[in-house]
C-alpha cells in the first residue's frame, strides 16, 4: 500500500484501476446513456444518463479515460471539453425536472486546454456549472474515483456529500505541474505532491470530502488480465454501493431549502482565513 503522497497519485493513475464504466455495469442496473449538448457535439470523455442503484431510479454523470490506447483518444483521457460539461449540465437538469438524485465520478486529470476548448468557452461553461450545480434542487453525491484534477473536476463536483475512494486524488494542479510552475522543474512531483494535500485522508481533515470508501486492492478492476483481483473489485463496488444508497436515502428525506443551504454553507465553510 502507498506510503507517500505521490505514490497515492501513481496509484490514482494506474491502468488497472476501475472507471466510471465499471462502476455502471456493477454498482448500478439498467443505464441509458445521454448524448449530446444540443449546442456543438458529444463529448466521449463525458459520460451522463439514467440508471436504478438498488432499484433508486438516480441520474449519472463520469468521467471515462478508457482502458486501450484507441478508446483513451476517443475519451480524450477523460479530458472534457466545453460540449461535455454543458451535455453533463444538460442531464442533470432533466434529473432535477423528474425529481431523480445526482450521482456524479470524477476521474479526470483536468479540463482539455487546447485552443479549441477555449474558443468555445471552456472556463464560462465550468463556471456556469458550478454555479447551476450550487441551485440543483435535487440530492448530489460526488464519488472522486481516481484523479480529481482542477476545475475539470470541480465542473461536476459540486454536492451535498463528496466521497472519496482510498486511493484516489484531488487537487487544484497535478505535482507535475505544481513542481513545474513553483521550481520550473516537474521531477520535483514527488515534493509537490506532498505539499498539495491531495490524499484522501489529508482532505477528510479538511472537511473537503465526507467519507472515504477503503480499497482493499488499489488496481482491482474486473476484466481478465486481473481475474485475481474480482473479489477486491466486488468489495470496494459492494462498499461503494452501500455508502452511495445510504447518503442517497438520507439527503432526499431533507427539505429541499435546507438541502440548497447545506449544501452553500459545505463550500462557503472550506478553507482557511488568516
Amino acid at each position: 500500500m502507498a506510503t507517500t503522497a505521490f505514490e497515492r497519485v501513481q496509484m490514482a493513475r494506474h491502468p488497472d484501476r476501475p472507471y466510471a464504466m465499471d462502476l455502471l455495469n456493477t454498482v448500478f442496473t439498467d443505464f441509458v446513456e445521454i448524448h449530446g449538448d444540443r449546442r456543438f457535439a458529444d463529448d466521449a470523455a463525458m459520460i451522463a444518463g439514467f440508471a436504478r442503484l438498488d432499484g433508486i431510479e438516480v441520474c449519472v454523470v463520469g468521467q471515462q479515460k478508457g482502458r486501450d490506447i484507441n478508446e483513451r483518444q476517443h475519451r480524450n483521457f477523460a479530458m472534457s471539453k466545453p460540449e461535455g460539461y454543458r451535455k453533463a449540465l444538460r442531464v442533470m437538469h432533466l434529473a432535477e425536472k423528474f425529481g431523480r438524485p445526482i450521482i456524479t465520478i470524477i476521474d479526470t486529470p483536468g479540463a482539455y486546454p487546447g485552443i479549441d476548448a477555449e474558443e468555445r468557452g471552456q472556463a464560462e461553461a465550468i463556471a456556469f456549472n458550478l454555479r447551476e450545480m450550487a441551485g440543483l434542487k435535487v440530492p448530489v453525491v460526488v464519488v472522486v474515483l481516481g484523479e480529481g484534477g482542477s476545475g475539470g473536476a470541480l465542473a461536476i463536483g459540486i454536492g451535498d456529500r463528496v466521497l472519496m475512494m482510498e486511493n484516489a486524488v484531488y487537487s487544484v494542479i497535478t505535482p507535475e505541474g505544481c513542481a513545474a510552475i513553483l521550481w520550473k522543474d516537474a521531477g520535483r512531483a514527488a515534493e509537490a505532491a506532498e505539499g498539495l494535500k491531495l490524499t484522501a485522508s489529508e482532505l477528510k481533515k479538511f472537511n473537503i470530502v465526507d467519507e472515504i470508501i477503503p480499497e482493499t486492492n488499489p488496481w482491482a478492476m474486473p476484466s481478465d488480465r486481473v481475474r485475481k483481483s474480482q473479489k477486491a473489485f466486488d468489495k470496494i463496488c459492494d462498499s461503494l454501493k452501500k455508502s452511495l444508497i445510504h447518503e442517497i436515502k438520507v439527503l432526499t428525506a431533507v427539505d429541499t431549502r435546507k438541502l440548497l443551504d447545506d449544501r452553500y454553507k459545505k463550500f462557503r465553510e472550506m478553507g482557511e482565513w488568516v
